[in-house]
């Protein structure tokens, strides 16, 4: 079967809140020996992607969003315990996320497949303020920050951030990291705000953090946030 096709199956069985019909293809996908990543990176996150394109289109109601993205989750969470660990990266991440619970599914396949690639990850889902993040990045130092799967209402604080670590000169050593939400849509946003890395789905993001563990912004090439509004005034 294509994965078109089976995609489109696993969408229409969420989307019915029909956790047999869901549970059947999940099981005859396991059974055709597809490891378990490949279940979340090529099944899990592309449905959620259209579940989450005809939500924001008006094309889903209410009552099938509920019900996909709460049944996605149960399948999420049960693909994690499945994962191989690979040997430990010596990173670590604290992630967070929007306050949507749409935004926490996302970046629960983000955490979990870092976690899977031998990352250190502490995720506090969404919902938290600016401040209680500074304060433990402060206190708990970690190698990055992630902020996956954030909504456009959430960029003045996610830009008040990034300029607080810029203009004192904290935490020189973490990366800021982001992803998916509305970094995924908006090209070129991500290093506008001055993220250090950035990327659109999980499978993208595992891939850059292992690559580039050490990267930068260069604060010169920011056009959004403080230093747009320094050279307007």
């Amino acid at each position: 079967m294509s994965q078109e096709i089976l995609i489109e199956r696993f969408f229409d069985a969420l989307v019915a809140g029909d956790r047999a019909a869901a549970r059947e293809i999940v099981n005859d996908t396991i059974r055709d020996r597809i490891p378990v990543e490949r279940l979340v990176l090529d099944l899990y996150w592309p449905t959620y992607q259209q579940v989450e394109k005809l939500h924001r289109s008006d094309q889903l109601s209410a009552l099938a969003h509920h019900l996909a993205t709460r049944l996605l989750r149960t399948f999420v969470d049960q693909a994690a315990l499945r994962f191989e660990r690979t040997a430990p990266v010596n990173r670590t991440i604290f992630a967070v996320c929007g306050p949507t619970d749409p935004d926490e599914l996302a970046a629960q396949m983000a955490v979990d497949l870092l976690e899977g690639a031998g990352f250190n990850i502490t995720f506090a889902g969404g919902g938290i303020a600016k401040d209680e993040i500074v304060a433990h990045v402060q206190i708990a130092q970690p190698d990055a920050l992630l902020i996956f799967a954030s909504a456009p209402s959430d960029l003045p604080d996610i830009r008040s951030i990034i300029d607080g670590f810029s203009d004192n000169n904290a935490c020189v050593d973490m990366q800021v990291i982001v992803g998916g939400g509305v970094f995924a849509r908006a090209e070129g946003l991500a290093e506008e705000i001055g993220a250090d890395l950035w990327a659109d789905s999980p499978g993208e993001l595992v891939q850059t953090m292992l690559e580039e563990p050490r990267r930068k912004a260069n604060p010169a090439q920011r056009t959004v946030g403080r230093n747009k509004r320094t050279r307007a005034a």
